[in-house]
């Protein structure tokens, strides 16, 4: 599958491109196959929005795609990568091998109903800010499409589905990727909810995030303050220090914070304490060098305030590595079907939503266009970002939120439980849908998207993770 010439591969692409827009019949195809099971993904959303279950511990989540992938005829090896949501299906034999990610897990601390204003669901602790909902329904729909589509015509391939829990700081799929687990793998896919649609290929910042533990001794505040030594007092000397660097990092670094465990009671000099942070840049050595500060920071704070620290690293992503190959052919599946029209009921919903924003980047309507393709950089981070460094990816984004919202959000939470989401969902799941198609019948485009990874990557890469040999966190949420 990836020895075709090169030169072969960037002429049978371009004829491909030719006219695209006119006709595509892979999208008129994929459209019949996604629409048949349009009723599945919104069912698939709903529950998995409704149990909001956060990273590593999204069992239900796990086992309802996993049953519903089982009961269209693929195998699961569930429980992958030392990880007991995670889980591969497969269907097909052969070549090409088409992987497509499904995210399932939701945010804790933010939550709402399906309201368009701001309407908290009382004992709730987590939503699906970031919409994982939509994504592992929607991948699981186009998964068994496609599954449909190689068997209806005879096709050969296989076609994989990865269940991927704890994208959300968890880096579920770096530990998929540690382990070996896309090494056959041809092409993966991916895309993600968002206000807007598009297939543009964004890059993504490099992120690790740890734990730092300050160990101090307690005492009572008032009646012997000078026995005490506060934990909290080094989480905060670290913050400050920390905040210090900020101006003294690169433009394009990220680095945050949240005191996860500061005490319980003023009058007691609290003997623990714990801050959680993340630091991001556009690629991996420039995240090393900030972490190396940051480490001295929470070294010198433990020196100064008597205490003691350690830390533990729970996270680490690579940055998105774009393939322009992939990018570009997904971007046209995306515009041969379209954007999203809503239904007087859906507007009324909409313009709800769009009355809370401040100076919202997009407008209402924006969700019927299909963005101008760009390369650029992102500002988030995502664990797919490993995955792209072990096989050639693509992914997009829907309009699954009113434009204007932005991921993690009350609205984003509201608008991933209703209709709105579900149509987002269903147009990413017949964009995959049409792109694994195209994939199956254009072996000159895998061969050249293989050819632009190896020489990104370049003839020395090796593989390094940013979370060290680590187990899985399987508690980091706890």
């Amino acid at each position: 599958m990836r020895t075709l010439l090169l030169a072969a591969s960037i002429g049978i692409f371009s004829t491909g491109l030719a006219g695209a827009a006119a006709a595509d019949p892979s999208t008129d195809t994929a459209s019949q196959l996604v629409q048949q099971r349009r009723a599945l993904t919104a069912d698939l959303a709903s529950k998995i929005w409704e149990w909001a279950e956060i990273g590593y511990q999204e069992k239900k989540s796990a086992e309802l795609l996993q049953s519903t992938l089982a009961a269209e005829g693929f195998e699961i090896d569930a429980g992958v990568a030392g990880i007991p949501t995670a889980f591969v299906a497969e269907y097909g034999s052969g070549e090409p091998v088409i992987a497509i990610l499904a995210e399932y897990d939701a945010l804790p601390g933010i939550n709402q109903s399906k309201a368009p204003t701001r309407d908290p669901v009382s004992g709730k602790l987590a939503g699906q800010a970031c919409g994982h909902n939509l994504f592992g329904a929607a991948s699981v729909s186009a998964g068994i499409a496609i599954r449909h589509w190689l068997e209806e015509t005879g096709a050969e391939g296989t076609i994989r589905v990865y269940g991927t829990p704890a994208e959300e700081g968890g880096s579920g799929k770096v530990y998929m990727t540690r382990a070996g687990l896309f090494e056959d793998v041809d092409i993966a896919m991916h895309w993600h909810p968002d206000d807007e649609n598009s297939a543009a290929a964004n890059t993504s910042l490099a992120n690790r995030s740890a734990k730092f533990r300050f160990h101090g001794i307690s005492a009572h505040a008032a009646g012997a303050p000078e026995r005490g030594r506060s934990a909290l007092d080094g989480v905060e000397a670290m913050n400050m220090m920390a905040n210090m660097m900020h101006e003294h990092m690169p433009q394009d670094a990220r680095m945050h914070y949240v005191i996860t465990s500061g005490g319980n009671a003023p009058n007691v000099v609290p003997d623990y304490a714990e801050v959680f942070y993340y630091v991001r840049h556009p690629d991996a050595d420039g995240v090393d060098a900030i972490w190396q500060r940051l480490e001295k920071a929470a070294e010198g704070a433990a020196m100064g305030t008597g205490t003691r620290v350690e830390w533990e690293i729970i996270h680490g992503n690579n940055p998105l590595l774009v393939n322009e190959a992939l990018a570009r052919m997904m971007d046209e599946k995306l515009r041969a079907l379209g954007g999203i029209t809503y239904t007087a009921e859906e507007q009324a919903y909409a313009e709800q939503v769009a009355a809370s924003f401040d100076n919202p980047a997009l407008a209402l309507g924006s969700q019927e266009e299909v963005q101008p393709f760009e390369i650029s950089l992102g500002y988030g981070s995502t664990d797919v970002g490993d995955v792209s460094w072990a096989v050639p990816t693509v992914g997009l984004r829907t309009a699954t939120w009113v434009p204007g919202t932005s991921a993690h959000s009350w609205q984003a939470v509201a608008a991933s439980g209703m209709s709105i989401g579900h149509k987002g969902a269903d147009l990413a799941a017949r964009t995959l849908t049409a792109a694994a198609i195209e994939l199956y019948q254009n072996d000159a485009l895998i061969e050249a998207a293989w050819e632009e990874f190896e020489a990104k990557r370049g003839p020395n890469y090796e593989y390094k993770s940013l979370l060290g040999d680590r187990d899985p966190p399987l508690d980091y949420r706890r």
